[in-house]
């Protein structure tokens, strides 16, 4: 693979990579939200408008075999380059702990469909990741997750938040700004133009 660097799209890095005939190969994004902006009756209602019958919960010790054939099944759907790439979870980080904690919703059956994880932190609470199966997007469960675990952190006292994700990730960037996100940042992914690998 050739090399990468990944900058800040309003960085003096950028302009000297592309001096140097870098090549932009992805773009990224960051958005915050913090409690003083979002409207937690909005955010609420996108749980309860999801179009399809599923339940929305806080994931335990015991989905975690649950997590791992989800993750497992969408290893290839996370758009972008290096800067979104996601790794295959290990048992370890499929096991949520007091600051990773993750939300799911389970079909009428009790399969795992989608679910979100979040780094909880007092300071600022980041997104790790968030996937729904196949079979069960363009429904809004995406964002149902997404905003369940939103409320419940805040239930808890968390207030500050940031997300991200692959500019060509329309559904997730769709999530966010209904979620009540705003865009922050921009990061580019360049590559090498010559023919060095790395």
């Amino acid at each position: 693979m050739r090399a990468r660097r990944i900058v800040r799209a309003d960085s003096a890095e950028r302009a000297e990579l592309e001096t140097r005939g870098w090549l932009i190969v992805a773009r990224s994004w960051g958005a915050f939200l913090n409690t003083e902006t979002i409207d937690t009756a909005r955010v609420q209602n996108l749980i309860s408008s999801t179009t399809v019958d599923v339940a929305i919960r806080q994931l335990t010790i015991a989905d975690s075999v649950a997590v791992m054939a989800l993750d497992a099944s969408t290893l290839d759907h996370y758009p972008g380059d290096v800067a979104t790439s996601h790794a295959a979870l290990t048992i370890e980080n499929a096991t949520v702990t007091s600051d990773h904690r993750g939300w799911g919703a389970f079909s009428p059956i009790g399969h795992l469909v989608a679910m979100t994880f979040m780094f909880s932190r007092l300071e600022v609470s980041e997104t790790d990741f968030t996937v729904v199966h196949p079979g069960w997007r363009r429904r809004g469960i995406g964002t149902a997750v997404k905003a369940a675990c939103l409320l419940g952190l805040i239930a808890e006292g968390y207030s500050n938040f940031r997300t991200g994700g692959s500019t060509d990730n329309s559904a997730i960037i769709a999530a966010n700004h209904k979620l009540g996100y705003i865009v922050d940042e921009e990061w580019l992914t360049f590559t090498d133009a010559g023919d060095s690998n790395v």
